[in-house]
This record gives C-alpha cells, structure tokens and sequence, in this order.
C-alpha cells in the first residue's frame, strides 16, 4: 500500500519573522522558541501516524537556505520540500502537487499553528482521503483550515481565496461545490497567532475545559507545555521582582 503524506507547512523559526503576531506580548526571539516547539509537537504527532507504515511524514517548508537549522526541529525520517514562490494560495497548491506527484496515495497539508492538534483528527484525514476524489478540510475556528486533504490535484480550491481571513473555510467548500467535489469535514481545531489564541493555549494545557473543542482531547505538545510552564515562571519571577 502506497503511503498517505502528511506535511506540516511551515517557516523555519527566525526571530523577528516568526509569530510576529505574538509579539507582544512575548518578546521575538520567545516568538521563535515557541514557534519551533509548535513545529516540533505536530511533527511528532505526524510521526505518530507514520509508525503505522500507512503515512510519510513530509515538512512543506520555507525560505530556501534554512535547511540545517530546520532540521532541528523536524524528524529525521522526514522528507523537506521546499514552498514555492508565490501567495500563500500558491504555495499550497503548488505543495499539494508536489507531493502528490511522487507518488502517494494523497496528501494533508497541515498548519504548523495547531501545537495540540489531536492525532486521531489526523488519522481521520488520512482515511478519509484515501476513501474517494474529495477535498478533507479541518476548519480552524478563526473562519481557516487547520488541514486540507487531497487525492488528486484540484487548483481551484486555492484560487482568489483571503488568506488569513475569516472566509477561507467557507470560499474553500464553496470552490468545492463548484466543480463538483465532495467536502469531507473531520472535527475542528484552534490556531494560536495572537494573544487571545495564546491564552487559549495556556488554558488547554493548563486543563481548563474548552467548551468548543467537544470534548475531544488535544495531543500532548510535549515542547510547548514545557515552554509555556517555563515562560510561566519567568514572567511570575519577573513581576515579582519588580
């Protein structure tokens, strides 16, 4: 059986280019550790579902050059293909074709924002891709994706889409229905690029209940818990002090 790819798209972590969003209330170079934690704790919950030998784990990533610095925080076994030029539109589609176009049986692409998201939304995405010629989506609950899944190429889907816009979810499935593609939802998620969504963050793995995630739990995010619970103590000490 051939593989499913599931690749996390990224941009290497460099401070002052990274989680800019976050900043503040974290400082650039904290924006870059957590943004390479968040990149390590997906790559590990891919890694995951590649241990059932059914998926390849893959980093879409950018900018060319970075390659030696990005492999700390992404696993060995993983192969790296470099994001095209181009909108972010672009650089999906052109991504999702690339990867397709070695071989597997289809392709997740996954944000590199979701640090927490469940393996078993994962492994939805992958059955489910591997099921007919649809389009897999995962909404993100600021109106994006947190994944898209394909078996076979459709360019439409990334095309005059807002990136970074509440209406990318809902251009997405109505591109879909345009040319006749069926839309399979696995459950939603959350991304973290600003305060709000960091606080959100540190509620979850603090173990307060979020009432939208369904009961669902998130994954371990091993990296990040250890980052946030550090920053934790470093800002207490901080305030303290002063």
């Amino acid at each position: 059986m051939r593989t499913v790819a599931v690749a996390i798209v990224c941009k290497t972590p460099r401070a002052g280019a990274s989680k800019t969003r976050l900043s503040p209330p974290l400082t650039p170079a904290e924006c870059e550790e957590l943004s390479g934690c968040f990149i390590r704790d997906v790559c590990e919950t891919i890694a995951s579902l590649a241990a059932d030998q059914d998926v390849t784990g893959v980093a879409l990533y950018t900018p060319i050059g970075t390659e030696v610095r990005l492999k700390r925080y992404v696993p060995g076994s993983f192969k790296l293909v470099l994001q095209s030029d181009g909108d972010f539109g672009h650089r999906l589609r052109m991504g999702a074709e690339d990867i397709l176009s070695e071989g597997h049986d289809g392709v997740i692409l996954v944000n590199s924002d979701s640090p927490t998201l469940p393996r078993d939304v994962l492994r939805r995405a992958v059955d489910a891709v591997r099921r007919t010629d649809n389009v897999v989506l995962g909404p993100a609950f600021d109106g994006g994706y947190t994944l898209i899944g394909l078996s076979r190429p459709h360019p439409r889907l990334f095309e005059n889409i807002p990136w970074s816009t509440a209406d990318v979810y809902r251009l997405t499935v109505e591109r879909a229905a345009e040319i006749g593609l069926p839309v399979e939802k696995v459950p939603g998620w959350y991304d973290v690029d600003d305060a709000q969504s960091l606080g959100m963050l540190r509620d979850e793995l603090g173990g307060t209940d979020i009432p939208f995630l369904l009961g669902i739990n998130g994954a371990t995010a091993a990296a990040t818990r250890e980052f946030i619970n550090g920053l934790t103590i470093s800002k207490h000490a901080t305030n303290a002090a002063s």
